[in-house]
C-alpha cells in the first residue's frame, strides 16, 4: 500500500466528509482535480485513477496532484489531531504557547499565572521537556514584576536538567540494545541478554534507581521479552519480574503519561505468565488491562487488540477453544480499519494456529490471506514470526495431504532460513524441520519407535507451549487424534 492510501485509509467516515470539506475550502479553481482523485483512493478505484491522466505526457502532473493531495491530508491530519488531544501533555503545550504570546504582549500577570499551571501538569506528568521550556520561559521574563525569584527559578532548571540528562541516558540505552535485537532477529547475532544489559548500564552510567520507573521497566520488559521470544526461554527473565511485581505493589496513582506504559508493562507480565503456562497469573493482568482502558478511549483503540488476543490465548489453552476462536474471528471482523497492520497480522495467525491444531478447513482459508511477501513479513513482523508462519503454512498443507505444495514450501524454507537457523543455533528448529521433511518423504515413518522417541526428546528438551503446538502436530500423526488434544493431554500432566 503506498503512502497517500496508508493515510486516508487513516480517516473515519466523518473525517473523510471533513476532509472534503476542508479541501473545497481551499481549492480556489473548479478545475482541480484533488477532491476526485482523493474519491478515487478511497474507493480504490483503479480504473477511476487510470482514466484521470489518460496519455503518459500527463504523468507529471498526476504526481503533483497526489503530492499536493498528500500535502493537504497531513495538514488536515494535524489540525484534528491537535483538537482531539484532550491530553495533559497537549494542554501543556498550549499554555506554553499561549504564555509566550501574552508575555509578548506585555500581559505578564496573566502570562504567569498560565505558566505556573502549565509547571505544575509537567511536573505531575514527569514531562521534563515541556517543563524546560517553561521554566526557560519564566527565566527569559524573570525581569517582569510578575516573575519569581530568578535563584529558585534556576534551582528548579538545574534539577530539571538533571533528570533530563537521565532520561536521555535511558532513552540511549534503549535505542542501543533495540539495535543489538535487531542484529539478533534479523542477522543472526547471539548474545547473551544479562551481560548486554550490564555493559549497556554501564557504558551510559546509568543507577539502578533510575531503572524504576514505569517508562524504564517498560523498556526493560520489551528487550526482555523479545530475547525470550527469539530464544523460547521466558525463565531466565524471572528475577526481572519479581522486581517488577514488587515496584507496581506501591505504585497507587498513575499519571496519564505513566498509564501508557503502565498498560504496556501489564501485557508484558501477562504475555511472560501465558508462556510460563500459569494461565491464572496471565488473565489477572489481563483483567488488569481492560481496567486501565476503560474510560480511556485512546488506550482502548491502542491496546485493545493486544488485549483480547492474550486473552483468547488463555482461553484456548485452558480447554475454550471454541470461545477462543469466535473471540478472534469477531476481532477481524473489520479489523484492518480498526488496528494496526502488526496485530492484525497477530490476530490472524493466532486463529489459524487455533483452527489447524483443530483439524478445521476453515484454516486454509485464514492461510490464504497472508498475501506478503517472506521480506515483508521479516521487516514487519519480525525474523522469528515469519518462521513460525512459514513453518505452520508447510505443517497445514501436509495435514490436509497437499503434499507436493507442503514439499515445495518445506524446500524453499530451508533455502531461505536454514542459513540464519545455523547462526542462530537453533537446531531445534532444524531438527523439527527434519522430522517433517522424513513425514513428507513418507508418511509411514512417523510410525517407527525411533521416530517417535526422536519427537518425544525434543519436545522433553524445550517446553515453550508454541513449540509444544508445533511438535503436537507430528504426534497427532500417529496417535489419531488432533494435535489439540495432544497439547491439552501435554498441558494437563505438566
Amino acid at each position: 500500500m503506498d503512502t497517500l492510501s496508508a493515510l486516508v485509509n487513516l480517516l473515519l467516515d466523518d473525517d473523510k466528509k471533513a476532509f472534503r470539506l476542508f479541501l473545497q475550502k481551499r481549492n480556489k479553481r473548479d478545475d482541480v482535480r484533488n477532491i476526485i482523485l482523493f474519491d478515487l483512493i478511497n474507493t480504490d478505484d483503479i480504473n477511476g485513477l487510470d482514466k484521470l491522466y489518460k496519455k503518459a505526457k500527463n504523468r507529471d502532473s498526476y504526481h503533483a496532484l497526489r503530492k499536493r493531495l498528500q500535502d493537504n491530508l497531513l495538514l488536515f491530519l494535524s489540525q484534528k489531531i491537535f483538537e482531539r488531544n484532550s491530553s495533559q501533555s497537549a494542554e501543556v503545550m498550549r499554555l506554553i504557547v499561549v504564555s509566550r504570546y501574552l508575555l509578548e504582549n506585555n500581559l505578564d500577570k496573566t502570562a504567569f499565572k498560565s505558566l505556573a499551571k502549565a509547571e505544575q501538569l509537567a511536573v505531575k506528568l514527569e514531562e521534563y521537556n515541556l517543563l524546560n521550556d517553561v521554566l526557560l520561559l519564566k527565566i527569559q521574563y524573570a525581569h517582569s514584576a510578575a516573575a519569581e525569584n530568578l535563584e529558585l527559578l534556576t534551582a528548579r532548571l538545574v534539577t530539571n536538567q538533571q533528570h533530563m540528562q537521565r532520561e536521555t541516558k535511558l532513552n540511549l540505552a534503549y535505542a542501543f540494545l533495540r539495535q543489538e535485537l535487531r542484529d539478533v532477529n534479523l542477522n543472526g547475532k547471539v548474545v547473551n541478554l544479562t551481560t548486554l544489559m550490564m555493559t549497556t548500564i554501564r557504558k551510559y552510567q546509568i543507577a539502578v534507581s533510575d531503572l524504576m520507573t514505569y517508562k524504564s521497566i517498560y523498556q526493560i520488559l520489551f528487550i526482555a521479552n523479545e530475547y525470550a521470544a527469539i530464544y523460547h526461554d521466558y525463565r531466565f527473565i524471572e528475577r526481572y519480574i519479581k522486581r517488577i511485581h514488587h515496584f507496581l505493589k506501591k505504585q497507587t496513582k498513575t499519571n496519564e503519561q505513566q498509564l501508557f506504559y503502565h498498560l504496556y508493562v501489564l501485557y508484558f507480565l501477562a504475555n511472560f505468565h501465558f508462556r510460563n503456562k500459569d494461565f491464572a497469573q496471565s488473565d489477572k493482568y489481563i483483567a488488569e488491562m481492560q481496567l486501565c482502558m476503560d474510560g480511556k478511549s485512546v488506550y482502548s483503540v491502542q491496546f485493545y487488540a493486544r488485549q483480547q488476543l492474550m486473552s483468547a490465548l488463555n482461553l484456548y489453552f485452558t480447554g475454550n477453544d471454541g470461545k477462543a476462536i469466535l473471540l478472534l474471528q469477531h476481532m477481524l471482523t473489520g479489523a484492518t480499519q480498526k488496528y494496526k497492520q502488526e496485530d492484525v497480522e497477530d490476530l490472524r495467525i493466532c486463529l489459524t494456529m487455533f483452527l489447524s491444531l483443530r483439524q478445521d478447513k476453515n484454516c486454509l482459508r485464514q492461510l490464504a490471506m497472508f498475501q506478503h511477501t517472506d521480506q515483508w513479513y521479516e521487516k514487519k513482523m519480525g525474523m522469528l514470526w515469519t518462521i513460525r508462519k512459514n513453518l505452520m503454512e508447510i505443517l497445514i498443507h501436509a495435514k490436509f495431504e497437499h503434499l507436493d505444495l507442503a514439499m515445495s514450501r518445506l524446500n524453499s524454507f530451508k533455502r531461505r532460513y536454514s542459513a540464519y537457523l545455523a547462526s542462530t543455533h537453533e537446531e531445534r528448529v532444524l531438527k523439527f524441520v527434519s522430522f517433517v521433511e522424513k513425514y513428507l518423504i513418507k508418511p509411514d515413518v512417523v510410525f517407527h519407535p525411533a521416530f517417535q522417541q526422536d519427537v518425544h526428546q525434543l519436545l522433553k528438551a524445550n517446553q515453550d507451549i508454541f513449540h509444544l503446538c508445533f511438535l503436537s502436530w507430528l504426534i497427532a500423526t500417529w496417535k489419531k487424534k488432533s494435535a489439540y488434544q495432544i497439547v491439552m493431554e501435554h498441558l494437563a500432566v505438566h
